[in-house]
């Protein structure tokens, strides 16, 4: 079960740790703990019934010193403010962290998506984008999919806004598809960098990926594709679970097979999944399983104080955002797991968003060979700064990353200056 922690706060004191550790002034202190923008919509939308009902939306941007922000757009029926600034400060440090020039934006709508017909999504969906419009541009801010979004609904949206401005912008939003300017290699980036984690992290370990036994909690985009990925690498996938359970098997299971049966189903779940030898468990016996590798990529706050100290994994790398609590950090350092974090372990989307941007602007494509190999050298290089500061300072490796992230934003605050 997970834990009911309040997101903005727990950024807010993973930002504290680093902010006393760095020694940063008070008012710079007090300029990067809080978001620079925040806009709350409640719009009204037509349903198929005729009936109307009014949706709230957000987009929050935290900091803009370093370059337009970015991120995504999720719909979600429990998603609230605070976890919109969170998920906001996350995407600064993120972008920071591997060096892109972009601020940490994000937003959504409270929305149960799968109770919507299509043609409500898209009214939905078109609304909100009005709405928030007065915020988003090519040089401002950036939106791209996230939670129970995907390149259809970033099509709407960037159609409404070229609506808007009378001529197509493509660059306003990334995560498209790619006959509308989407970057090949976007649907597959947040997964392959999770991939890259697991086998960066096994390098310095020295250990080999072959037979690595790995745990993932979360199959849509980012879990399906990274178990994918580590099989295909000799990893063994013992463990998968998304929304409608949690399967094991020692041998390994079969990720093809997985993938290929979740497609099929009607919400893309797993749902009535059988195979011989596969035994389902409880979503919190997943996480609690003996394993080499687990990988949290389904949503915030699974692994706690409560559960911290069950976590068998020897390595736990963050594929989604805001999985482990800052209680839980402290136990699991006291027992000598590594944890790789979400600001580092989950940006290969944000980086293959700035490809698409790039590409945008310029009108230039890349073949996914050069989108796939830019991403592995940005992310690696990002993964062996962290990894020699955590080494050379004996520091964990979250509090590393948000070392040089922080750092990053803040002389960047500074050197801009206070205007006016």
């Amino acid at each position: 079960m997970a834990s009911h922690q309040n997101p903005f706060h727990i950024a807010q004191q993973q930002f504290d740790t680093a902010a006393e550790l760095l020694g940063l002034h008070d008012s710079v202190r007090a300029i990067l703990r809080v978001p620079q923008r925040e806009l709350t919509v409640n719009f009204p939308v037509k349903l198929d019934d005729g009936s109307t009902k009014v949706y709230t939306g957000y987009r929050v941007q935290h900091n803009l010193s370093r370059g337009p922000v970015k991120g995504g757009i999720r719909y979600h029926p429990h998603m609230d403010l605070d976890e919109v600034r969170a998920l906001a400060m996350w995407m600064t440090w993120k972008c920071a962290l591997v060096s892109i020039p972009f601020g940490g934006a994000k937003g959504g709508v409270v929305v149960e998506p799968q109770e919507l017909s299509l043609g409500e999504l898209e009214r939905l969906t078109r609304r909100f984008a009005t709405e928030i419009s007065i915020l988003l541009g090519p040089d401002k801010d950036i939106p791209a999919p996230d939670m129970n979004t995907n390149a259809q609904i970033m099509a709407w949206i960037m159609d409404t806004i070229s609506m808007h401005r009378g001529y197509t912008v493509p660059a306003v939003i990334t995560g498209k598809p790619i006959e509308i300017g989407g970057s090949l290699g976007r649907l597959e980036a947040t997964g392959r960098g999770v991939s890259l984690m697991v086998r960066e992290t096994a390098h310095q370990l020295m250990r080999s990926l072959e037979g690595l036994r790995v745990v993932i909690q979360g199959f849509g985009n980012v879990g399906s594709v990274a178990a994918q990925l580590l099989h295909e690498q000799g990893c063994r996938v013992v463990g998968i679970a998304d929304a409608s359970g949690a399967f094991y098997c020692g041998s390994g299971l079969d990720i093809p097979a997985m993938r290929a049966y979740s497609v099929n189903q009607s919400h893309r779940q797993l749902t009535g999944y059988h195979a011989p030898g596969v035994e389902q468990l409880s979503g919190t016996e997943l996480l609690e399983l003996d394993c080499d590798v687990l990988i949290p990529a389904a949503v915030k706050n699974q692994i706690h104080e409560k559960n911290a100290v069950r976590i068998q994994a020897q390595v736990i790398v963050e594929g989604a955002n805001g999985p482990t609590t800052p209680g839980a950090d402290a136990i699991l350092s006291d027992r000598g797991i590594i944890v790789v974090p979400d600001i580092l372990a989950n940006a290969g989307g944000v980086i293959v968003s700035y490809f698409e941007w790039v590409q945008g602007l310029q009108a230039f494509f890349w073949d996914e060979h050069d989108v796939n190999s830019r991403l592995e050298h940005i992310l690696v290089r990002a993964f062996n700064q962290v990894w020699a500061l955590a080494k050379a300072r004996r520091l964990p490796l979250r509090t590393a990353a948000y070392l040089l992230a922080v750092q990053h934003v803040a002389e960047a605050n500074m050197i801009r200056g206070l205007y006016p």
